[in-house]
């Protein structure tokens, strides 16, 4: 039994997950995601002899609260720890997937912010409407990310191009264009990789030139984005044909 001072927000992959949790037992299965409150004592483990695989992130409760921004009542309480909601699974899964490869500043915003809208929804707390829309603040930020789409655009950055902080940004864009400044970023990324495919540049390369960390990692996203992969592309537009 032990307890953490964070939100313990997470996934099961594989496996039964059982713990014990304000005073019952818990079951998770997979594709069902867990949340633990901060300092509750809890206990966790396989529930078969098959093991287990999860996957989980502890945020700051200061954090969540920020990410829920003005129309946040206070930090929400999920009273089911266990539940199934597809969208926030993948939300979570999306981001959390390539753990060895680290979140990118304006990832984690994005993370942070998907998060506590969710635990907002699970715990019956409706969120204050956003308000007039900031739509000279949320252009700067974007003309910014379209400038300087390949490299590693910072939260401090935005915020000082904007002159919002960054979950009000990620709101306001958000609403402004329906994707992220993140998704955005990436989406610009893609952009150049693929005009880079089609003159037959190497994949090793272009994975490098377009601020991804490798070619897996561009390859992850490119077929989530288009459907298929790098080198199919290239083979569907002869990339690198006499």
């Amino acid at each position: 039994m032990h307890r953490h001072d964070t939100y313990a927000i997470g996934v099961t992959l594989g496996g039964v997950q059982t713990f014990q949790y304000r005073g019952a037992s818990r079951v998770s299965l997979p594709g069902q995601v867990i949340v633990l409150h901060p300092d509750e004592v809890h206990d966790g483990g396989a529930g078969t002899e098959a093991g287990l695989h999860y996957r989980m992130i502890y945020l700051e409760p200061s954090l969540l609260l920020r990410g829920l921004g003005e129309g946040g009542a206070g930090l929400p309480f999920v009273r089911q720890p266990v539940f199934s909601d597809p969208e926030l699974r993948d939300e979570l899964l999306s981001l959390l997937g390539p753990l060895d490869q680290g979140l990118e500043d304006l990832a984690a915003d994005a993370l942070v912010a998907r998060i506590a809208r969710g635990l907002a929804r699970h715990a019956g707390q409706p969120l204050k409407p956003l308000g007039p829309l900031a739509l000279r603040q949320v252009e700067r930020a974007r003309d910014y990310l379209e400038a300087h789409a390949l490299e590693a655009v910072r939260s401090e950055e935005l915020e000082d191009v904007a002159g919002l902080d960054r979950f009000t940004l990620y709101r306001h864009f958000r609403r402004a264009f329906a994707t992220s400044p993140h998704r955005f970023l990436l989406m610009r990324r893609l952009g150049q990789a693929r005009t880079l495919i089609e003159a037959g540049e190497p994949l090793a390369e272009i994975a490098a030139a377009t601020g991804f960390a490798d070619q897996s990692h561009l390859t992850r996203h490119f077929k989530k984005a288009f459907g298929l992969t790098p080198g199919r592309w290239a083979g569907l537009t002869g990339a690198g044909q006499a």
